[in-house]
C-alpha cells in the first residue's frame, strides 16, 4: 500500500476508487495522529487533508468511548466495529469502520483504515448475485442434496466433473451417479452430516466419467437449514486437489530417497534402494545398469564412447510390482549390449532423461531387434517408460530405466523431473560407493600384499592363523601377525594393531611389520625389541603430524589431517623348543591366552606396557614353560571386543580407552570402552574366546574356524587377526652341549665330540663343515673372548652350530689380504653355512651358524 508523507499537500493513504463505489481511507500513527486521508474521508466527513493531517485522530469522535471500551489496540493485527463521528458541519455520522495494523519495512507502526460509503445496505440482486457464484464457480464442485441424499442442484464445476447436467442427476444419489468404491465413503459422511449437523470431511481418490487418470479430491460435507433451523437437505463441495496432492507425494517420495538410498557404501544395495523407492509409488518397473567398463578400471571413463557402437551395461539392481520381477529381460550381475541408438544408449550419450511412449520409433526399431524384449512389452503392457542417466561429479555411471505396464498413466514431465532427482541422489551416492570400494581394494590389496603370504616353516611350533578386514563401513585397519624364525631352532610369534583403518593404516603396517622382522633379525629380547619399536612409532607420528601441518598450510581437506594419528599396540613372543620356555612382551595389546594339554584356557599373566609411540616408557618381559601338547593364543582387540559394540567401536581399535589392558588389567579385560561397548562386552568376549580354546579340535585351522564363529559377530566392526601355535620340544637327544676350556688345546676336543655326535646322528656328510665352523667358533671363542666357553649343536631341520662366551663383542668378518695369516674364518664360516649370526645373551653372546641337511 502506498504511504504517502505526513502533512504534504493533499495527503492520501492511497487510491480509493474502483469504478464508482468510493471508500473514505485513513492512516493513523502509533501516537493517534493522523498521517493520512483520501476523498473518499474529505467526501464522510467534509475535511480536507489540510484541515485534518497531523491532528490528533480523536478529535473526529463525535463522544468520548468509555473506558474499557475499545480494546489494547497495539496488540491487535486488526480491528472492526462501529464509530460515531463528527463531521466538519458538526453533525453525527455513524460509520463501520475496518482498521489494519500495519509494520513499515523500517519498523514503524501505524494503522490504516478504511470505511464504505456506498453499497453498505442488501441489495435485491444479492441473492441472485450468490446464486450465480454457486453455479458458476469453475473450481468447486458444488452439490446440493434432499434429506434423502438425492441429487436436487449442481453447480458447474460439480456437472463437468461427473460429466452429467442437473437434468440428468437430478433425484439420484451419488452412488448411483458415479460407479467408484470410494463415493460410498462419501455417502457415508453425508447421511452422518445429515444426522448430527457437524461438517464432515474426506480425502479420497476416484476417476471421474470419461477420463483414463485419477483425481484426488478433496470433500466437505454439511448440513443445509433455513432461519428457522428447519433441515433443508446437504451440500458437498469437492476441490480437485490432484496437482498438489501429487506434488506433495513427489516430495514425500524425494525425502523418502534422501532418507533410504545411500545407507551404505555398497554399490549394489545402493542401486536396489534407488529401485525399492520408486516402485511401485514412480513405476511398474526399475533397472539400475552401470557401464561394463567400470569393471576393468580404477576409475571411471571420462565420458562415454562414441557413436557407432554398442555399450556393454551391467544389471545392478531392479524391482517390480511383480513379485520376482518376471518382466526383466537380464539378471543381476550379467552383462547386456545395448546397441546404438537404443533408448537407455541414448540417454548415456547425450547425458538427458528422456520419457518415451513404447510406440515412438526409437523404442519400436530397438525391440524389433530383439525379441525378447518384444514378447516382455507385449505380454505384460508396457506403454511408457523413462531413461535417465546416472551420473556424478561430471562422470557418467549408467542408466536407469523406469518402466510402467499396471499404472494406468503415462508419465508426464513432472515425472521426468521427479525421475531426475532420484537418479541425480542416487548417482552420487553410487559414485561415492565406487570411489570407497576401489579405495578399499586399493587398502586390501595393500594390506594383504604386506601380510605373510604363507607361514614359514619350522619344527618349534605348529601355527594357524586367520585375518578378517573389517566391514564396509570401518574400512581395511592396520591389524598384523608374523612367524619369524630365530636362530638355535627358536621362533618370534607377533601380533599388532595399527590405530585407525584404510590405506594410511595399511601403510604404517607395513612399515612396522618391515621394523619387526629386521629387529628379530639380530635377535633383541622381547623388550628391548619393543622399545626399539617405540621410537620408531614416535619418529612416525613425528613425521605425519609435520606431514599433516603442511597439508593444512597448503588448503588440504581437514580430513587429511588424520593421516597425523599414528599408534600401534603390539605383542612379540619368543619359544624355544629346547627349553620349552617362551619370552613374551607387550605394548598395549590384548593378554594371550594359554590352553593346557588338560583344556584349560587362562589369559596369560604379562606386565602391562604402554601402547607403542608414547616414548620413554619401560617394556618388561616375562619367561614362562609352555607344555608340549598345550597352545598359545594371539589375537588383536578386534576379536573380543567387536560383538557387543554399537557401530564399531573407536577408530582406533580401543587403543586409546584401555581395552587393551594397558593399566595393567590381569583379568585382560581392560579398564574402558570401545565405542560405546562397555567393558563387560569385553570381558565376555574374552570368556567366549577362551571357551571356544578349551574344546578339544582335530586341528588347528579347524580351531581357527571355530573361535571365529563363536566369539565374532556375523560383521565384524574391526580388523581381526589370530595368531594359534601349538609349542612343540625339540628331543633331548638331539641336542648336545659341551664346557669348552679356556686353552687352545681343547679346540680339537670340541672337534672330536663334535664329530662323534654327528655319527651318531647319522649326519657324516655335514662332518667336514661341522669340523671346520667348530674349529673356528671356538677357537675365536678363546682367543677373542671370555669364558665360559660352551659348544652346542642342535640336530634340527638343519644343523645348528653355537658357540656362546661371556664377551658382549661381536664378531665381524673382514677381507684379508693375500699374505695374511688369519682373518678368513668367518668368511670362510659364511660361505659354507646356510646363514650365520650373533645374538646377545645375559651373559654375554651367542655365535651361531646353520648348515642344511641333505
Amino acid at each position: 500500500m502506498e504511504r504517502h508523507v505526513v502533512g504534504g499537500p493533499g495527503a492520501d493513504p492511497g487510491p480509493d476508487r474502483l469504478g464508482e463505489a468510493p471508500t473514505a481511507r485513513a492512516t493513523v500513527d502509533e501516537h493517534g495522529t493522523v498521517t493520512g486521508w483520501s476523498a473518499g474521508a474529505e467526501r464522510l466527513l467534509g475535511y480536507t487533508p489540510t484541515q485534518i493531517l497531523n491532528r490528533p485522530a480523536a478529535t473526529l469522535l463525535a463522544e468520548e468511548p468509555t473506558p474499557g471500551a475499545l480494546p489494547s489496540f497495539s496488540e491487535l493485527s486488526r480491528w472492526h466495529g462501529a464509530l460515531v463521528l463528527r463531521h466538519r458541519d458538526g453533525r453525527r455520522v455513524e460509520v463501520r469502520v475496518l482498521a489494519h495494523h500495519r509494520t513499515s519495512y523500517c519498523g514503524t507502526h501505524d494503522w490504516s483504515l478504511v470505511s464504505a460509503l456506498t453499497g453498505t445496505r442488501p441489495r435485491p440482486g444479492d441473492d441472485v448475485l450468490a446464486l450465480h457464484g454457486f453455479l458458476d464457480s469453475p473450481c468447486c464442485s458444488t452439490s446440493v442434496h434432499d434429506t434423502e441424499l438425492r441429487f436436487r442442484r449442481s453447480n458447474r464445476a460439480s456437472g463437468g466433473a461427473l460429466g452429467l447436467d442437473d437434468d440428468d442427476l437430478r433425484g439420484l444419489r451419488m452412488t448411483e451417479a458415479v460407479d467408484d468404491t470410494s463415493v460410498g465413503e462419501v455417502e457415508r459422511l453425508m447421511r452422518r452430516a445429515l444426522e448430527t449437523g457437524e461438517p464432515q470431511y474426506v480425502e479420497n481418490h476416484a476417476r471421474a466419467p470419461g477420463e483414463a487418470r485419477e483425481h484426488a479430491w478433496s470433500v466437505h460435507c454439511y448440513r443445509l437449514e433455513d432461519d428457522d433451523g428447519r433441515v433443508l437437505g446437504v451440500a458437498t463441495t469437492g476441490h480437485d486437489t490432484t496437482e498438489q496432492y501429487w506434488a506433495r507425494t513427489r516430495l514425500q517420495l524425494i525425502a523418502e530417497a534422501g532418507r533410504r538410498i545411500g545407507s551404505t557404501l555398497d554399490v549394489t544395495r545402493t542401486a536396489q534402494e534407488l529401485a525399492d523407492v520408486a516402485v511401485p509409488d514412480l513405476a511398474d518397473f526399475v533397472s539400475v545398469d552401470l557401464l561394463a567398463s567400470l569393471d576393468d578400471t580404477h576409475e571411471p571413463p571420462a565420458r562415454v564412447p562414441g557413436e557407432g557402437r554398442a555399450l556393454g551395461l551391467r544389471r545392478v539392481a531392479h524391482r517390480s510390482v511383480l513379485p520376482g520381477s518376471p518382466e526383466a529381460v537380464v539378471v543381476p550381475g550379467e552383462v547386456d549390449e545395448y546397441p546404438d541408438g537404443s533408448p537407455p544408449v541414448e540417454s548415456l550419450r547425450s547425458g538427458q532423461a528422456v520419457l518415451y511412449r513404447v510406440t515412438e520409433p526409437a523404442i519400436a526399431d530397438w525391440v524389433a531387434r530383439d525379441p525378447l524384449r518384444a514378447a516382455r512389452i507385449r505380454d505384460f503392457g508396457f506403454h511408457s517408460a523413462m531413461t535417465v542417466p546416472l551420473s556424478a561429479r561430471g562422470t557418467t555411471l549408467g542408466v536407469v530405466v523406469f518402466a510402467r505396464h499396471r499404472h494406468p498413466d503415462s508419465f508426464q514431465d513432472d515425472d521426468l523431473v521427479l525421475a531426475e532427482e532420484l537418479a541425480a541422489r542416487a548417482g552420487v551416492s553410487i559414485d561415492n560407493a565406487l570411489r570407497y570400494t576401489r579405495e578399499r581394494g586399493t587398502a586390501v590389496t595393500l594390506q594383504r600384499s604386506l601380510l605373510p603370504q604363507s607361514l614359514p616353516e619350522q619344527d618349534a611350533v605348529e601355527v594357524a592363523s586367520r585375518y578378517l578386514p573389517a566391514g564396509a563401513r570401518a574400512g581395511v585397519g592396520g591389524d598384523w601377525f608374523d612367524v619369524i624364525p630365530l636362530s638355535g631352532a627358536r621362533v618370534a610369534l607377533v601380533v599388532g594393531d595399527v590405530v585407525g583403518h584404510g590405506i594410511h593404516a595399511s601403510a604404517t603396517m607395513g612399515r612396522l611389520r618391515t621394523a619387526v622382522r629386521t629387529l628379530a633379525d639380530i635377535d633383541l629380547p622381547p623388550d628391548e625389541l619393543l622399545t626399539h619399536l617405540d621410537d620408531l612409532v614416535a619418529r612416525l607420528a613425528t613425521e605425519a603430524e609435520a606431514g599433516a601441518e603442511r597439508a593444512a598450510g597448503g588448503g588440504a581437506a581437514a580430513g587429511d589431517a588424520t593421516a597425523g594419528v599414528v599408534g600401534a599396540t603390539c605383542l612379540y613372543a619368543v619359544y624355544d623348543p629346547v627349553s620349552r620356555r617362551c619370552t613374551l612382551a607387550r605394548a598395549g595389546h590384548p593378554l594371550p591366552v594359554v590352553v593346557r594339554p588338560d583344556g584349560a584356557a587362562d589369559l596369560l599373566d604379562l606386565p602391562a606396557g604402554p601402547p607403542l609411540g608414547l616414548g620413554g616408557l619401560p617394556f618388561e618381559s616375562r619367561e614362562t614353560e609352555l607344555p608340549e601338547g598345550g597352545l598359545l593364543a594371539l589375537y588383536t582387540d578386534g576379536l573380543i571386543a567387536s560383538r557387543g559394540t554399537n557401530g564399531g567401536g573407536d577408530e582406533s581399535g580401543g587403543y586409546r580407552d584401555g581395552v587393551h589392558g594397558d593399566g595393567g588389567d590381569r583379568d585382560g579385560g581392560g579398564t574402558g570402552r570401545t565405542g560405546t561397548g562397555t567393558r563387560v562386552d569385553v570381558d565376555d568376549g574374552i570368556a567366549r574366546l577362551r571357551q571356544a580354546l578349551a574344546a578339544p579340535d582335530a586341528s588347528l585351522d579347524a580351531l581357527c574356524d571355530r573361535v571365529l564363529g563363536a566369539v565374532l559377530p556375523r560383521r565384524p566392526t574391526d580388523d581381526v587377526a589370530l595368531l594359534l601355535a601349538r609349542p612343540r620340544a625339540l628331543d633331548p637327544a638331539r641336542v648336545a652341549t659341551w664346557e669348552v676350556s679356556p686353552d687352545p688345546s681343547a679346540v680339537a676336543e670340541a672337534r672330536k665330540n663334535a664329530l662323534c655326535r654327528l655319527e651318531s646322528w647319522g649326519l657324516n656328510d655335514a662332518a667336514f663343515v661341522t669340523e671346520l665352523v667348530v674349529s673356528e667358533l671356538v677357537t675365536n671363542a678363546i682367543r677373542h673372548a671370555e669364558p665360559p666357553v660352551r659348544l652346542r649343536l642342535i640336530h634340527d631341520r638343519s644343523l645348528i652350530c653355537e658357540v656362546s662366551d661371556a664377551s658382549s663383542t661381536a664378531p665381524h668378518m673382514r677381507r684379508a689380504r693375500t699374505y695374511d695369516e688369519g682373518g678368513r674364518g668367518l668368511l670362510l664360516v659364511a660361505q659354507l653355512t646356510r646363514r650365520w649370526g650373533t645374538r646377545p645373551t645375559p651373559t654375554g653372546k651367542t655365535i651361531w651358524t646353520e648348515q642344511a641337511l641333505g
